[in-house]
């Protein structure tokens, strides 16, 4: 399995700066460069300026590189309806470049509908624009000049200044949400994301089957490869990792609630009343991985032979309350204690 820390940007403490979230992001990476984490997921989040600092993911993701060594720099994920395609062939290209290969790209659409708005930018158009955005993009990064004629974007021989180090291309991977959007991946033979927050961790069951059946069908070599975002906590027993986490975790799905009554997924709107009366055992159940480095081990296999997931994107502080010394020693026992089992 491939191990990877999303990461949201989130001010640790009440009044912190945006520049001092930003260098305590960058001393996390760091971190995770030396302790041997696979990579460093970046999200992009827009308008919530009381959650996360991280909107623009491909600038921080340039910084990332050029003060780590080895670690790869992903995006999960880059808004595909919110960019201007040809732009973001040439800005994912340069990273791709700087960082010599280490870039990886992960697309969707997004479930906030306030970030389309004050982007000028109808929802009900995102689903056309994500694909004819990541049509474009590809192009873009494999041809040396590219027309397009499309609904929303037109090019005439146009060409993207520079290419990608990596050939054909930085690796792409699509986030999957909505019931129909997992066998049209499949399809399309795309990569996935796929993560938990009103649903349940057996509940990705028929929306991976959904997505491997038309990845077979259509012809793609494999199984088609799937990531898990998945929220984590680690301590150096059981106990204690349930009570560091449990303030920050609760306080997230309080916080999801909000969210969850805008959604434009009917999927999570059905299940908002679920999320507003769940107890932490059943999020402990259902939800996320919390304990100690045995118990989390045992969890991640159990979910890699349940799910068939090729690799899993923690999300340490989900709630954003978990102090900055406890989660590096979540990263820490991550590395050290958790993925040499699972390699």
């Amino acid at each position: 399995m491939e191990f990877g820390w999303y990461h949201e940007i989130h001010r640790q403490a009440p009044g912190q700066s945006d520049a001092d979230a930003f260098e305590e992001a960058f001393q996390q990476a760091e971190a995770a460069d030396r302790w041997g984490l696979d990579g460093f997921w970046l999200a992009e989040i827009h308008q919530q300026a009381g959650r996360s600092v991280l909107s623009a993911p491909l600038n921080v993701a340039t910084a990332i590189a050029c003060r780590t060594k080895r670690i790869k720099v992903g995006t999960a994920v880059q808004v595909l309806p919110l960019t201007h395609p040809l732009r973001l062939a040439e800005e994912t290209a340069t990273v791709d470049q700087i960082s010599r290969g280490r870039l990886m790209l992960g697309v969707g659409r997004s479930g906030n509908p306030r970030s389309y708005r004050a982007y000028g930018i109808p929802y009900e158009e995102s689903r056309e624009r994500f694909y004819e955005t990541l049509d474009i993009l590809v192009k873009a990064w494999t041809e040396d000049q590219f027309s397009y004629d499309g609904q929303f974007w037109h090019f005439d021989n146009a060409r993207a200044v520079p290419r990608p180090y990596q050939k054909p291309h930085p690796p792409i991977r699509i986030a999957g949400a909505s019931e129909d959007t997992f066998p049209m991946l499949g399809t399309l033979g795309y990569p996935l994301f796929v993560a938990v927050r009103s649903g349940s961790l057996s509940g990705l069951t028929p929306d991976l089957k959904a997505y491997r059946d038309a990845y077979r069908e259509a012809g793609h070599p494999g199984r088609g490869d799937c990531h898990l975002r998945l929220s984590v906590h680690i301590s150096d027993t059981d106990e204690k990792a349930y009570a560091e986490a449990e303030p920050s975790i609760m306080e997230g799905y309080k916080m999801l609630t909000t969210r969850l009554e805008g959604s434009p997924n009917a999927r999570r709107r059905a299940e908002l009343e679920q999320v507003r009366t769940i107890t932490y055992e059943e999020v402990r159940r259902d939800k996320v991985v919390v304990g100690g480095p045995e118990r989390v081990t045992d969890r991640l296999l159990q979910l890699h032979d349940e799910l068939g997931i090729d690799g899993v994107l923690v999300e340490l502080n989900f709630g954003s309350k978990i102090p900055a010394a406890q989660m590096m020693r979540s990263l820490q026992l991550l590395c050290e204690k958790v993925m040499p089992r699972l390699k």
